[in-house]
């Protein structure tokens, strides 16, 4: 096994400085919103799910890398806060479909806006694949 090298440890040490800043700066605007992390990034997942505006649990558990009941938990709350709702599947119904309501979307539209300079920040050092 190859030893890591001070300088991976510098990179790590660095990025992970850069991920939890950025993490800091998300959960500060988010409260200033009423919302909490997890909560952002439910209605995050959901607007930017690829190929459709909806998501099941399962799919949303796994991007959230929560466990399921901790996922259904999440959802009621934002149920309750008129920012998601269920809907039954028109293709399968044991499917419950998880869709962003309008004042979820202007949330979510809103947060990510105030992300945009410290995600331009990250990206210039941590480019992204297009």
């Amino acid at each position: 096994m190859t030893q890591l090298s001070k300088q991976d440890f510098q990179n790590l040490s660095d990025f992970r400085f850069r991920l939890r800043a950025f993490q800091r700066q998300s959960e500060d605007i988010c409260k200033s919103h009423g919302l909490t992390s997890l909560q952002y990034l439910l209605l995050l997942h959901l607007k930017g799910f690829t190929g459709r505006e909806w998501a099941t649990i399962s799919e949303l558990s796994t991007r959230l890398q929560s466990k399921h009941h901790a996922t259904v938990m999440l959802i009621d709350r934002c149920c309750e806060l008129g920012l998601v709702e269920r809907r039954e599947s028109t293709t399968d119904k044991r499917c419950m479909e998880i869709h962003l309501l309008p004042k979820g979307d202007a949330l979510v539209d809103a947060i990510a806006w105030q992300h945009r300079p410290e995600l331009n920040h990250l990206q210039q050092d941590f480019p992204l694949a297009q």
